[in-house]
């Protein structure tokens, strides 16, 4: 593998990820950009391969130490082209972690893509064609969201529909701080961020605890 494509990976340095995994990550790139041919997987501004693995996959693995890893599941939600599920999920293989990854996704092509990816790569997914709003007493550890919502639909969604929880990450933008502040009118949040890797503007945001204020 090409010394590039290894010191880009470098950069996430508590993840210290092996040849194999790399090896994994591009054929998940190479499998994107396939697909992206047929449906919307990303957009088609960033579908270089450089693109993708600065923009989405290390975005994405940057997360991992704030993934719970004694429980059983961790969701994502919104998966869409599974960023960050499925890169989660081919870590955790060197991890050597069980976990199993739960990517709720309402769309049929895509899911078919997720199955596609999941299978090839052999990972530990469970692919949940739903719509997430219309399920309730969600159990699972670590929650993820990436592109998908807006953070108070989010926190709205996990208030209501999940039974339990661990902690819930967020991929927080450059009006990131903004809508954290707005957020934090209407909710009690106990949270610790980190600075993206990937942005200078952006940061993750892994939230512990929620409670939503009495208006």
């Amino acid at each position: 593998m090409d010394n590039i494509i290894l010191n880009s990976y470098s950069k996430i340095s508590n993840l210290n990820v092996s040849r194999e995994t790399c090896n994994e990550l591009e054929n998940l790139i190479s499998m994107i950009q396939e697909k992206n041919q047929e449906i919307n997987i990303i957009s088609k501004k960033t579908d270089e391969k450089e693109a993708i693995r600065e923009r989405h996959i290390i975005d994405s693995a940057q997360i991992i130490d704030f993934v719970d890893l004694n429980s059983n599941t961790t969701s994502d939600l919104g998966s869409g082209g599974g960023m960050p599920g499925l890169i989660v999920a081919i870590v955790m293989k060197k991890i050597k972690n069980n976990m199993k990854v739960n990517l709720y996704e309402k769309s049929y092509h895509k899911c078919v893509f997720l199955r596609e990816v999941s299978k090839k790569l052999n990972l530990n997914t469970k692919i949940i064609q739903k719509d997430i709003f219309s399920l309730k007493n969600i159990e699972t550890g670590t929650i993820m969201s990436r592109a998908f919502k807006p953070m108070p639909v989010i926190l709205n969604l996990v208030n209501e529909n999940f039974k339990k929880y661990k902690n819930i990450i967020f991929f927080m933008g450059s009006s990131g701080r903004k809508i954290l502040n707005e957020t934090l009118q209407e909710w009690d949040l106990e949270y610790e961020e980190k600075k993206s890797l990937t942005s200078n503007d952006s940061f993750i945001l892994n939230i512990k605890k929620i409670k939503k204020k009495i208006s």
